[in-house]
């Protein structure tokens, strides 16, 4: 499995996994199995309308089918870059440059679909010899799959150990979200290994204008952050 580095808007650099040519193939066909199950039950329902005229069978086939032509379109869309099969295997569609991936984002991939799958699987191909895996369609469009998959240990979680006597100091930490959380605590920690000071300094901006905490309490970025992750922690675990 590959290591993708992205690097945000913000300048800092985040680190996953790309997923592998397998997982994509196994996804690929998990949910094309599901087209198959769907058009096979459509089968029997259209049998119902062979006394109609044929323009009428082919219009009703067609409306039947668009579900089966634009499942990974739609399903990406509206699950945040996944399908059925992608979220089974935890893999989902992300931009390079760090942001989200846009619903243009998708038709593009979607649209390159025609190239990477029907025409001889070129797609899978393609991703055997791409350092970020990624198709044709990834590559036009600017995107990546990664694996969010996580090592269950403390260090690469967003789990911290925290005093039976924690006070919190920031409520509005609440505001982020799981995977905030594991992006800051992984950036955090590399960037206080290598004592990259200026990605602390833009994190520490970016936390704050995320969570809208208007005043840090603490006297540097590194205190700062650590608290905000320890007060993340305190808080959803509660929940």
């Amino acid at each position: 499995m590959s290591e993708l580095q992205i690097n945000t808007t913000q300048n800092v650099k985040i680190k996953f996994n790309a997923a592998g040519a397998g997982e994509r193939l196994l996804a690929f066909m998990i949910d094309t199995t599901i087209k198959i199950g769907y058009l096979l039950l459509v089968g029997n329902i259209f049998n119902a309308f062979q006394n109609m005229d044929q323009w009428s069978q082919i219009g009703i086939n067609t409306v039947l089918s668009l579900p089966v032509m634009f499942y990974t379109l739609v399903l990406e869309s509206f699950l945040q870059g996944q399908t059925i099969g992608k979220r089974i295997f935890k893999i989902r569609v992300v931009k390079i440059d760090g942001y989200q991936a846009s619903i243009s984002d998708y038709v593009v991939r979607w649209f390159f679909r025609i190239v990477d799958v029907y025409i001889l699987g070129l797609g899978f191909f393609v991703m055997l010899f791409n350092s970020k895996t990624q198709r044709l369609g990834d590559m036009a469009a600017g995107t990546a799959v990664i694996s969010l998959k996580d090592n269950v240990t403390i260090n690469h979680t967003i789990l911290e150990n925290l005093r039976e006597d924690y006070k919190p100091t920031y409520l509005n930490v609440i505001k982020l979200s799981d995977n905030d959380a594991r992006i800051i605590k992984e950036t955090y920690s590399l960037a206080k290994t290598s004592k990259d000071y200026q990605t602390l300094i833009k994190l520490r901006s970016k936390i704050m204008e995320v969570t809208d905490i208007k005043e840090m309490k603490q006297k540097t970025d590194m205190e700062f952050i650590d608290v905000v992750l320890k007060d993340y922690n305190f808080y959803t675990q509660d929940m």
